[in-house]
């Protein structure tokens, strides 16, 4: 039997024949049967949406073919049928929204395939009550969250009915309970007997698929089904990924306990495989403390911030209310909370791009509830990356675009060189290679990494994050952590940034992060604020707010893979402290209760 995708040795190059060329496929095949499920992996840069955009003829080849149920894409006549057979989420779902209303949006897809009105209504409500959107069908797609808009651009893909679907990172900027949601949605799809390809830097998600196919500067490296793959944990590093969370927490209490299996990769499996093992529950190591962390001056505080968008007109829509933060110097702050409840909304506000309708909040000693306050003063001082980084890149190469923020301050020349190239190396852009590369033709991970650069190199007092590690491989992702670590205060706080003191070494920023990677808020914060309903409904260290399982889980969210699997242990009768704050901890406890008995 044909398959239903057939990619034969394709190469493809983005700007061709000039020196700014980048080759993005070498070589490159590729076959998939209809109704498997295959995931796609690989480092940023890897082609991973490239290949994609040759499945449904966005783009074709520069050499081999590219065949859709026996279609070549090089036919232009086959386009709309490849295009009906092959739908595609993608990776910007801004990049697919076309009409100014939600339900418009998604009717276009069956309108232009000359489906009868009632067929048409009837697709738009099924795939709108499917993504959970029905509510916000008479919204504009622009006043929606990233997660939503991300709903919204699956919403459209399945109204169409196609074979096969492509969802290109689909899960970067959904909450827990999103990404639940839309893992349980594409194993509904797929005993549907729709084909489903999945790109991801998700490496648990993959373990739903039938097959995982690896990508490696634009060739396939390794393919085989999700045990096989992550059997070599070794390559997958080399590769710049890496195994689920699970796995490598396994992996490394492998060196330490004997009878512990190999390709572990379920929290579940990890449970079941330490309760068949010896263990006892005598007195270990001191636990986890419950307390929060010292905390320094206060450098944020709000009180009853409120925002409606559209304010006074039929599309007003409230997304901030009765918000109340602290932020303390030299603490990491976590902002958590679903899809929708408004942390890009409060983070706006915290340099200014947003003035308070409704409340009060003070910033660095600026009240930005008064009319008259210095705004430009604040954002001189405090640093935004936007959740969608492409809306504040706009130069056309790389190395213009991170220095036009320090250009502005005065810094030129040599000085001017020595920030961009240390902004660049902090979030792990080599200097040499990537300066003179065009911003448009960077992959999505790329241009994150440059849009936080471009702040960095400004050196703000205040860094604020909003989802900085989506759209990030496994190594780069472990890499910004470490690095944005570096930058935490100490506990005294940093110099004032009018006081003349030489921050360009090591400059001290105070972060703020927002994510809906709980790993990566465990990582890298230390207190934590969580948002619910459009305002603040807990405060608390850490360790604090993850203790709440049940109250989490009631807000959409979950704890980070080492306390769950702490909790099921906890549950299975092991004797562990009620907040296991990180790996190590976990390690520790688990270490001394499964050692044998003196």
């Amino acid at each position: 039997m044909k398959p239903l995708i057939a990619v034969d040795s394709i190469t493809y190059t983005y700007k061709p024949n000039t020196g700014a060329s980048v080759p993005a496929l070498r070589k490159l095949s590729l076959q998939i049967a209809a109704g498997e499920h295959v995931a796609i992996v690989g480092a940023n840069g890897s082609g991973k949406s490239t290949l994609a955009r040759h499945l449904n003829a966005l783009l074709l080849p520069d050499t081999g073919t590219v065949r859709i149920n026996g279609l070549d894409t090089r036919v232009t006549a086959h386009h709309p049928e490849i295009r009906r057979l092959v739908g595609m989420v993608f990776q910007r779902p801004e990049d697919q929204t076309v009409a100014t209303l939600v339900e418009h949006d998604v009717a276009f897809g069956p309108e232009n395939l000359g489906l009868p009105p009632a067929e048409i209504r009837s697709r738009v409500q099924h795939a709108l009550l499917t993504v959970g959107l029905w509510e916000h069908r008479q919204r504009p797609p622009h006043m929606l969250s990233a997660g939503q808009m991300q709903r919204l651009a699956l919403a459209g893909i399945l109204a169409m009915r196609p074979d096969c679907i492509i969802f290109d990172e689909v899960t970067a900027m959904l909450d827990p309970e999103g990404r639940r949601a839309a893992r349980t949605l594409m194993k509904e799809l797929h005993a549907e007997d729709i084909t489903l390809i999945r790109i991801t830097h998700l490496m648990e998600e993959t373990l739903d698929a039938q097959r995982v196919v690896v990508l490696h500067r634009g060739a396939v490296v390794m393919d085989g089904t999700p045990q096989e793959i992550f059997r070599d944990a070794g390559k997958l590093q080399c590769l710049g990924l890496d195994v689920p969370p699970v796995a490598r927490l396994a992996d490394a209490l492998r060196r330490h306990v004997s009878g512990l299996p190999e390709n572990v990769l379920t929290v579940a499996d990890l449970v079941d495989a330490l309760d068949r093992i010896p263990h006892h529950t005598t007195s270990c190591h001191n636990p986890p403390s419950l307390s929060p962390s010292p905390q320094g001056p206060t450098l944020i505080e709000s009180a009853g911030l409120g925002h409606i968008y559209m304010r006074d007109t039929p599309f007003a829509h409230r997304a901030l209310k009765e918000a109340n933060l602290m932020v303390h110097e030299g603490c990491a702050h976590g902002l958590i909370g679903a899809t929708g409840t408004g942390k890009s909304t409060l983070l706006q506000h915290l340099n200014g791009l947003l003035k308070p309708q409704e409340g009060t909040l003070n910033v660095i000693g600026y009240p930005l509830h008064e009319p008259q306050t210095d705004v430009r003063a604040v954002r001189q001082r405090v640093g935004l990356v936007f959740q969608t980084p492409e809306t504040q890149i706009f130069e056309q190469y790389v190395g213009d675009e991170i220095a036009y923020g320090p250009r502005l301050t005065g810094l030129v020349g040599a000085a001017l060189r020595d920030r961009v190239r240390w902004a660049m190396a902090l979030v792990g852009l080599d200097f040499e290679a990537f300066k003179d590369r065009f911003t448009f033709a960077l992959s999505g991970g790329e241009k994150r990494k440059v849009a936080l650069a471009s702040i960095l190199a400004l050196q703000p007092r205040i860094l604020l994050l909003d989802e900085p590690t989506a759209g990030l491989d496994p190594a780069s992702r472990r890499d910004l952590i470490a690095r944005l670590r570096t930058l935490s205060c100490p506990r005294g706080g940093p110099a004032p940034l009018d006081s003349g003191a030489d921050r360009s070494d090591r400059p001290e920023m105070t972060l703020i992060l927002s994510s809906h990677q709980m790993e990566d808020i465990a990582d890298l914060t230390e207190e934590l604020t969580v948002m619910a309903n459009n305002t603040t409904v807990l405060h608390g260290s850490m360790t604090q707010v993850f203790s709440q399982r049940e109250q989490l889980q009631a807000w959409g969210l979950e704890q980070p893979v080492v306390i769950r699997l702490a909790d099921e242990l906890r549950a299975r009768g092991w004797c562990l402290p009620e907040v296991i704050a990180n790996q190590e901890d976990l390690l520790a406890q688990l270490r001394c209760r499964l050692a044998t008995p003196r």
